[in-house]
């Protein structure tokens, strides 16, 4: 009995195996695609640091480079993304995987903060906090339901009236044609159900910051957002994607600063409260020359 039901098992894998998607021999295997890509975004990476005039000329040198390394041309590259474009769910696993290397080699390589990073590790009560609980770096293509990440924050005891919250991400297209149409927003809900939010057109290739600060008079009931990408129902095989990395989600208490007590020409209601970091920066703003590798693992799945 007990071999007929390993033998039984057996043929349900082989059955299974046999079930499996294959990729036809004129594409570019679903291993030696995660390797390229991984391999993709290391180059674009370095590209990225280099001089605003020199990036997309770098940015090509870097592809070129890979391709090369692993003899594979620039048209059976494109043709192999397409194929997997077309087959939303296992690029999205190809893609899963990368994501996992990627922050494996960051940590290998022992990736230091930088302002982009800088918030990524500390404690959820402290003052300022990451409180992101997704995956910190994602792939979207104009199918859907692969074409939005929506997010929502947990608000409880530690969300304090007048915080401030900024929304921050890396963003980088590849694509063939069209038009780079995608946009991020954050919202928050006050407990007399008023709604306020900020949004931003994502243009790749730069670091996306949305800042917005909570009415320092009212409670703080919802928390949420979505990131985007247009052009769901067009079903062209044209390929567009958008590369999401560092996607963080900044919490920054307000904090209160009294004068030296001590000081007799303090009087004893001095005390300011100072947003940090500084509120003049609450405008939306696209910072230049960042490095795009993701950071060190501390996120929850997606």
């Amino acid at each position: 009995m007990t071999k007929r039901l390993v033998l039984y098992i057996l043929i349900g894998v082989a059955a299974l195996a046999a079930c499996k998607p294959r990729t036809p021999r004129q594409y570019i295997q679903p291993d030696e695609m995660e390797d390229i890509l991984v391999d993709y975004h290391l180059g674009q990476a370095m590209a990225q640091v280099s001089n605003y005039e020199e990036r997309d000329y770098n940015k090509t040198l870097y592809l070129a480079a890979v391709l090369e390394k692993h003899h594979v041309s620039r048209a059976e590259f494109d043709s192999s993304l397409v194929y997997y474009y077309t087959r939303a769910d296992r690029f999205m696993t190809i893609y899963r995987h990368v994501a996992d290397r990627l922050q494996k080699q960051a940590v290998a390589l022992g990736a230091t903060e930088s302002e982009v990073n800088k918030f990524a590790q500390l404690s959820l009560g402290g003052d300022t906090a990451n409180i992101w609980t997704l995956r910190d770096n994602a792939l979207l293509i104009p199918i859907p339901p692969y074409n939005r990440i929506d997010f929502e924050a947990e608000v409880d005891t530690a969300f304090h009236q007048g915080d401030h919250f900024q929304f921050n991400f890396a963003s980088d297209f590849l694509m063939q044609n069209g038009s780079r149409s995608a946009y991020a927003m954050i919202c928050l809900k006050y407990d007399n159900d008023s709604v306020v939010s900020r949004s931003q057109n994502i243009m790749g290739g730069n670091l996306v910051q949305l800042r917005l600060e909570a009415d320092p008079k009212l409670k703080i009931k919802r928390l949420w957002g979505y990131i985007y990408m247009d052009g769901g129902a067009e079903r062209t095989n044209n390929l567009r994607l958008l590369f999401l990395n560092h996607l963080q989600l900044i919490r920054f208490h307000q904090q209160k600063h009294e004068d030296n007590k001590e000081d007799s020409s303090t009087s004893p209601d001095t005390a300011r409260t100072v947003a940090q970091p500084d509120s003049s920066s609450r405008r939306d703003t696209v910072g230049r020359g960042m490095q795009i590798l993701p950071l060190r693992p501390g996120a929850g799945g997606h």
